[in-house]
């Protein structure tokens, strides 16, 4: 399942800011690629919708919450465990 959850959540990403999703690595950061904070608020939504989890309303605090939006693997990481969380 990790590669579904990291290809589609590169997808989103990319789609979000109008890259092509070879841009999109895990290694980037959201500045990297030009997302802001509007933009990160779409991804959100889309990966909600995508993968039907919640992300926390304090997704952005990295103080309060678990779900890391440093880098594209950390969402990745965090939409995993969202994912597994709502399989339980």
């Amino acid at each position: 399942m990790s590669n579904e959850v990291q290809d589609k959540v590169i997808e989103i990403i990319a789609e979000q800011a109008v890259l092509d999703v070879s841009d999109v690595t895990p290694e980037s950061s959201l500045d990297d690629l030009g997302i802001d904070s509007l933009g990160l608020v779409e991804s959100i939504f889309a990966i909600e919708e995508a993968f039907d989890i919640q992300v926390p309303f304090n997704a952005n605090d990295p103080s309060e919450s678990d779900f890391d939006i440093s880098s594209v693997a950390a969402i990745i990481k965090a939409v995993e465990g969202l994912v597994a969380e709502q399989k339980q």
